[in-house]
């Protein structure tokens, strides 16, 4: 018995990347991932942090020389841009969940702001927190 050969069916692709343009809501998308996920990895080296303080002076200091130092202080402040970043990103998706802000301009505008306001939003808790120190 001969079988015959089977074409498959003439479909179109999945979508990509060579077929859909960069946009702002895209790269907010995408962006509001990935501080998601640098926030539940952030929250493991606070925990970390938590665990040292109920450890002893000893653990405690070395917690703290770890979190002061230059990578530690870089650290902390990715973490408090990711923080407001997807809290931002938040209020974006809540101004759409009641209906609003679905015209073009108006989307492309909320991506954008989305990431100033969120940068301007962690310069002034780092401003004030070292201003109180």
């Amino acid at each position: 018995m001969i079988l015959a050969e089977v074409k498959p069916a003439a479909r179109p692709l999945s979508p990509h990347l060579q077929i859909y343009r960069w946009s702002w809501t895209m790269a907010m998308s995408i962006a509001h991932r990935v501080t998601g996920t640098g926030l539940y990895l952030g929250t493991v080296l606070i925990a970390a942090w938590l665990v040292a303080a109920a450890s002893g002076p000893a653990a405690y200091d070395a917690a703290q020389a770890v979190a002061g130092s230059i990578i530690g202080l870089l650290v902390l402040f990715l973490y408090s841009f990711a923080l407001l970043h997807h809290m931002v990103g938040g209020l974006r998706h809540f101004i759409w969940d009641m209906g609003h802000g679905f015209d073009p301009q108006t989307r492309t505008n909320l991506a954008k702001y989305s990431v100033f306001v969120s940068g301007g939003l962690t310069l002034l808790v780092w401003i004030a927190a070292l201003a109180l120190r």
